[in-house]
């Protein structure tokens, strides 16, 4: 049995992704390094209600280490969401074995293709349950290593209510895949990665899971497993554990064996970007192609949020919700407008793209409801890749911190501005850390809605 190691990394700063960008930026190189010839296809697993584009700089990373897109896939899975109890169907929801099948069938098709033995799984949050779940129940032999980054798995909560829950950590589920006194299923590598008191899901108290005051039976240490290799990346939230710069660190060093050539994302000179279009039937999250979306593509001007010339990229989606290919520059801020049924027209603002992807991920918002009420404009500041954290990190939405940010543990990955009718259409600044985009608000009286996605 591999002994169990726990590593506190310290340095956690007040601005990790500007650290790690001052840090690294030297390394920066026209021409990738060529990967040690043992590192394996790696498979990314996102996490609940998520999609695969929440990967696109850990792959943008991996490339500029020189690992090949085609060794590297990222799984969508059809029903991202968890039901309430595993055992009871829900609409749009899936159960840990849907996940399961989806994740072995995955598996098969990247060692088909590349012909590898075994693939590495990567799985951030929920995913790493599913990865947990395939190799324990048949999979172990096609895996060589599996990192789970925020996963909880010792339950978001421990309570005797809700056993048929998959994060109850005393339920059917998790009780089952933590038995015995190693709890990490022989063959596989194993390794964690959590935060030192950031994770908004491994916390004593239930106040971030809307039980105020009733104990959680859970702690900080939650993620970690006795058998894996156990890390702590200070201050990171629950999702940056996955997606932050210092998280890919780790993720290539266990993998590769070495440390990574660079942290910095290598640009490329000439871009092609391509993805999917996904819906929110009955509210809830999935990754089902929407037909019949329009999709169009501006250039926009990086200090003024204004369109710069005629769409680069106009059509709609196939069957397959597939969008794409447009060709841009690196150094070109975007907007893209998403116009599906059932949805408001959408307007993504998002800083320059410096490497190609085929996993640029477009899910129209949610229709305007009651706090929209009212309000002349609307516009969201969201964070995929993380949360938005105060007083930890800068974040600015028109030029003041946003009110609906709370403070402490990062809890909120989006922020959002109402402006009047007469203030519709004018431009808001975006500030996240060193990140910055200029988005062009929408009247909400035509049923458009503008998002400034962050991507770091």
């Amino acid at each position: 049995m591999k002994l169990s190691r726990r590593t506190i990394l310290q340095g956690a700063s007040a601005l990790p992704f500007a650290v790690a960008s001052l840090r690294t930026s030297a390394l920066a190189q026209t021409t990738p390094a060529a990967p040690p010839a043992e590192v394996p296809p790696i498979l990314f697993v996102h996490g609940n209600g998520d999609y695969d584009a929440l990967w696109m700089t850990t792959l943008w990373r991996m490339q500029s280490n020189g690992i090949a897109r085609e060794r590297m896939f990222a799984i969508n899975f059809t029903n991202p969401n968890a039901r309430d109890d595993d055992r009871v169907e829900q609409p749009n929801r899936s159960s840990a074995e849907d996940q399961r099948r989806e994740l072995a069938a995955a598996i098969a098709e990247l060692k088909r293709r590349t012909g590898a033995a075994r693939v590495a799984l990567v799985g951030s949050s929920r995913g790493g349950n599913a990865i947990r779940n395939v190799i324990k129940n048949g999979g172990a032999a096609d895996v060589s290593h599996a990192v789970l980054c925020g996963t909880p798995n010792h339950g978001v909560f421990a309570i005797d209510d809700l056993p048929g829950n998959e994060f109850n950590g005393r339920g059917a589920f998790l009780s089952g895949l933590n038995e015995g006194e190693s709890e990490v299923t022989p063959g596989p590598a194993f390794l964690t990665l959590r935060s030192d008191g950031m994770d908004k899901y491994a916390q004593p108290d239930g106040r971030f899971i809307g039980k105020p005051g009733v104990p959680t039976n859970v702690t900080v240490e939650g993620p970690e497993l006795k058998g894996a290799t156990n890390l702590v990346l200070g201050t990171l939230d629950h999702r940056e554990v996955a997606f932050h710069p210092r998280a890919f660190r780790e993720i290539y060093k266990f993998i590769a064996g070495r440390e990574p050539d660079r942290i910095a994302i290598t640009p490329e000179s000439s871009v092609k970007l391509s993805g999917l279009v996904t819906g929110t039937p009955g509210g809830v999250p999935t990754n089902r192609p929407v037909e019949g979306a329009s999709v169009d593509v501006f250039r926009v001007d990086p200090a003024s949020g204004e369109r710069q010339g005629a769409a680069l990229y106009s059509a709609k989606t196939a069957a397959d919700g597939r969008w794409g290919p447009v060709q841009v520059d690196p150094a070109w801020p975007l907007e893209f407008v998403v116009a599906a049924p059932d949805a408001p027209t959408t307007h993504i603002y998002r800083s320059p793209f410096p490497r190609s992807s085929d996993v640029v991920h477009l899910r129209p918002a949610r229709p305007l409801g009651p706090p929209d009420a009212g309000a002349g404009a609307v516009l969201v500041m969201s964070r995929p890749r993380g949360y938005l954290g105060l007083p930890r990190d800068i974040v600015l939405f028109d030029g003041k911190e946003p009110a609906d940010v709370k403070p402490g543990v990062p809890t909120d990955s989006a922020a959002t501005l109402r402006l009047s009718a007469a203030e519709a259409g004018r431009n808001v600044v975006v500030q996240f850390n060193e990140e910055r985009i200029v988005a062009r608000t929408w009247p909400a009286a035509e049923n458009r809605i503008a998002i400034a996605e962050l991507t770091y």
